[in-house]
């Protein structure tokens, strides 16, 4: 088959393709995005109905496009992320090719644009490119844990990814697993929607919305990148004790009510059920692993034993005049519950927000790990020419989102 000639394609038209769309036309360099997707707005098409940013509104700022609206330390809701990235899309007239899969990614066929390093198969034919760039997001492929395939099947089950509104749910109890950004926020909703809820707690930590009188996307975005240059910054991905930990769930924290803290002992203490890691079902019946207690303090203390002493040192470092600020704790110790019985209990839903995980075994190169995940340096691979971008942890725990993906993207063109 007769494939077409690209210079540069980019795979993926969320923030992070379209962010290098916007470097790669500055540069001068002929490129083409392509995505699934029959329009703009990326991942976040993908979210539940009440879906609000977590970061403030000014971590969407692009460096052509900056925050173009009027509440910068507010909380776009999903609506608001679309229209922006659309916005931004026309702005900077990114050459995307919509509802176009890329199916396979493999090495050049040698025919007659011998310059082609890859051959890219897609749902609309193929392409020759000398250079490719991988920015299909961090959001995948939906996670389930191998526990579901236990569960009755007159219990609903849903992931978060398909998650819409309370009201689509079939009624009663819910049973929401996992405690990252996603589950103590829908964990929230379902409870101000009047459902009780049980909440299996992970081993996930929370952060204050603001320390220092700055929020605490603000330390991230300015550790991630000036930490470097002054001395103090986040942990890079080659500083992690287990690979596994890239996996590891991003801090609960809420953009909802205009931005608020997020506290698993006094969500328990006003009502939600607290339990520990959901380990085995069978039938309606369900047990939990006897770490609640461990995974409560771990979510109290990572903030102050991992990142405070951080924030307070390149507060230093930079000069920075900030008020002292103690995190405070809330003092509830909820009661055990190693198992329960679903249907008795009335509990008719369990609400997945396991995460994600990678699917890159439609390229086929030598660049994906064990674990799925890119064998790279700062979004360079060892193959010449592919790079990766907004996959998490190509430099450190920021790299999967807004705060890191302009950081990794400018350090991709420099090096192209």
């Amino acid at each position: 088959m007769t494939a077409r000639s690209v210079e540069t394609v980019v795979v993926g038209a969320g923030q992070s393709g379209l962010l290098m769309s916007d470097l790669l036309r500055q540069a001068g360099r002929e490129h083409v995005l392509l995505d699934r997707r029959s329009a703009l707005g990326g991942g976040w098409q993908d979210r539940w109905d009440a879906f609000q940013l977590v970061g403030p509104n000014w971590t969407t700022s692009m460096p052509s496009h900056p925050y173009d609206g009027d509440d910068p330390d507010g909380f776009m809701t999903r609506e608001e992320l679309i229209a922006y990235f659309r916005r931004y899309g026309a702005a900077i007239d990114a050459p995307v090719e919509l509802d176009t899969e890329v199916q396979r990614l493999r090495a050049g066929e040698g025919g007659a644009n011998r310059a082609a390093r890859f051959r890219l198969t897609t749902s609309r034919g193929e392409v020759e490119a000398r250079d490719v760039v991988v920015a299909s997001g961090p959001f995948q492929v939906p996670h389930i844990p191998a526990v579901a395939t236990g569960v009755d099947p007159s219990i609903h089950q849903v992931h978060a990814h398909t998650y819409r509104n309370p009201e689509a749910l079939e009624p009663g109890g819910v049973l929401v697993v996992g405690t990252g950004q996603s589950g103590v926020q829908l964990a929230e909703e379902l409870v101000e929607a009047g459902r009780r809820v049980t909440l299996a707690v992970g081993h996930c930590w929370r952060g204050p919305r603001r320390y220092r009188t700055k929020d605490i996307f603000w330390w991230l975005r300015m550790l991630a990148t000036r930490g470097r240059e002054i001395g103090v910054a986040l942990p890079s991905v080659e500083q992690l004790p287990d690979p596994r930990a890239r996996f590891a769930c991003n801090p609960h924290v809420s953009g909802h009510g205009g931005g608020h803290d997020t506290n698993l002992r006094k969500m328990g203490a006003e009502g939600v059920r607290l339990v520990g890691r959901l380990s085995a079902a069978e039938g309606t019946k369900v047990r939990f692993a006897p770490d609640l207690a461990a995974n409560l303090t771990y979510a109290d203390t990572w903030f102050d034993e991992r990142v405070k002493g951080v924030c307070d040192r390149y507060a230093m470092a930079d000069g920075l005049d900030l008020p002292d600020d103690q995190v405070t704790q809330f003092a509830f110790d909820p009661p055990i519950v190693d198992e329960l019985d679903l249907r008795a209990e009335g509990i008719s839903t369990v609400l997945w927000t396991s995460g994600y995980r990678p699917s890159f075994d439609w390229i086929e190169l030598p660049v994906i790990d064990e674990l799925g995940l890119p064998i790279q340096r700062g979004g360079i691979s060892s193959v010449p020419g592919l790079r990766f971008l907004g996959t998490p942890w190509l430099v450190d725990m920021t790299s999967g989102n807004l705060l890191g993906v302009v950081r990794d993207a400018e350090g991709l063109a420099a090096r192209w």
